[in-house]
């Protein structure tokens, strides 16, 4: 256990690196393209300004780009410069040196101090938005005669260069989620081999424990001097009864387990009085078992073998996880068209922790009283396979200490719902009718 600890320890952090590394590579590279397209945008703008000043025939004898932030460059001219000229020249300056990308920009009017003409161009639609009076672009004050040019989408241009850099950390990605999935089938497939361990080992103490029972036993009863003794005879054949079927009880859930899995749970579905199937459990788990049945209709669908065997492996649960005096109350009650039944018990309960994985298969608790508790761990398992089977609902209320509750919500009969009904109907029917009479 400890070297796949160590194992899944590394194999995270291999991980973390990997991604940290990708990030940085994918980090640097966009900083690096976003450099390459600042630089490309500074010489472009400043071939438009040789330009301008080609047109006005004089030279500029110094740089005329100046950058403000990021996205916002101010370019100087001199001289004042015709809107359509300057988009021309900005529109081949920029084709010339690979930026194709929306850009918008506006012309400084000394006279007014403002950028009175600005415009929106798009590359992708090539339209061209006239923006108003400049009013979203800064003035700059050290130039008289100058434009501002911003790049709005200078950020997914960018990243437009990454796409190799970003096909690597998709593999890369994708690598990892393979890996982190093959960790998780392997760490799951050694729990399962240890839940099955733990099962092998626990099946052959439970069954060792009544075949040497039933051996010991018969090896008594085939001794010539039993027959001289008839109460030690009958003592012996009643251990061998009660092993025995211990042993064939054992078996059974095993089987009901394996073809459950195997083909599901193949209901017989009849209709049902559990209160019957409640006060046949009762009559078998005497005195522990205290009937509080209040419902007023307890038919239903549903299979009745399922059922009564479900309903004793509460029962048995509820005894067996018990240091005092057990007592199991079964209650049913009728809500909302639904028959509501319970087991309860006074009991060790079950701490919030494992409430859910109680209903796991081969899952016993591992602290507290259940140590000295026989069992595979698969009645309550059992219980909700049926349950889910019948289309019903199981809730758990328990509390460490002060024991458990099992609530079921099952559907009633259609006719039976359909007489209550009629006998409510009944009821306020004859209600109405008496008061005429009075």
């Amino acid at each position: 256990m400890s070297r796949l600890r160590l194992l899944v320890v590394l194999s995270v952090l291999s991980i973390i690196g990997i991604l940290a590394v990708q990030a940085i590579w994918v980090r640097n590279a966009y900083a690096l393209r976003e450099r390459q397209f600042r630089q490309s945008a500074f010489i472009a703008l400043q071939d438009v300004a040789d330009d301008v000043a080609k047109l006005n025939n004089f030279t500029l004898n110094r740089y005329a780009v100046t950058q403000l932030s990021a996205d916002y460059f101010i370019v100087n001219t001199d001289a004042p410069i015709d809107p359509a000229t300057l988009e021309l020249y900005i529109q081949r300056s920029l084709q010339q040196h690979n930026l194709i990308t929306d850009y918008e920009y506006g012309i400084y009017n000394c006279e007014t101090d403002r950028m009175v003409y600005g415009a929106y161009v798009s590359t992708s639609s090539l339209a061209v938005t006239k923006l108003q009076n400049g009013k979203t672009l800064p003035k700059f004050p050290r130039y008289t005669y100058y434009f501002g040019i911003r790049f709005p989408n200078q950020t997914a241009f960018v990243a437009g260069q990454l796409t190799g850099w970003l096909w690597s950390t998709m593999a890369v990605l994708l690598v990892v989620g393979f890996f982190g999935y093959t960790l998780s089938v392997v760490l799951k497939q050694r729990r399962l081999t240890e839940v099955q361990r733990d099962f092998i080992n626990n099946i052959t103490h439970e069954l060792q424990t009544p075949v040497s029972t039933i051996r010991i036993a018969a090896d008594v009863l085939q001794s010539e001097t039993i027959t001289q003794q008839p109460d030690r005879l009958k003592q012996y054949a009643r251990v061998l009864g009660e092993e025995s079927r211990r042993l064939q009880k054992q078996i059974n859930s095993v089987l009901q387990l394996a073809r459950s899995e195997r083909t599901g749970f193949g209901l017989e579905l009849t209709e049902v009085n559990l209160h019957e199937v409640m006060r046949t459990a009762a009559d078998s788990f005497t005195p522990t078992i205290t009937l509080n049945l209040t419902a007023t209709n307890a038919h239903i669908r549903a299979d009745r073998y399922q059922l009564e065997t479900a309903l004793n492996n509460l029962i048995d649960n509820a005894m067996k996880y018990c240091t005092q005096e057990p007592c199991v109350v079964l209650h049913t009650r009728n809500e909302e068209g639904q028959l509501i039944w319970s087991v309860s018990d006074n009991g060790i309960g079950i701490a919030p922790q494992h409430q859910k994985a109680v209903f796991q298969q081969f899952f016993r608790v591992s602290s507290g009283h259940t140590h000295d508790v026989k069992g595979f761990g698969l009645g309550l398992y059992y219980v909700q396979q049926v349950i889910r089977a019948h289309g019903w609902r199981l809730k758990l209320s328990s509390e460490v200490s002060k024991g458990s509750k099992f609530e079921v919500m099952s559907n009633l009969l259609k006719s039976e719902r359909v007489n209550e009904r009629m006998s409510v109907l009944s009821a306020m029917r004859s209600f109405t009718l008496s008061l005429f009479h009075l």
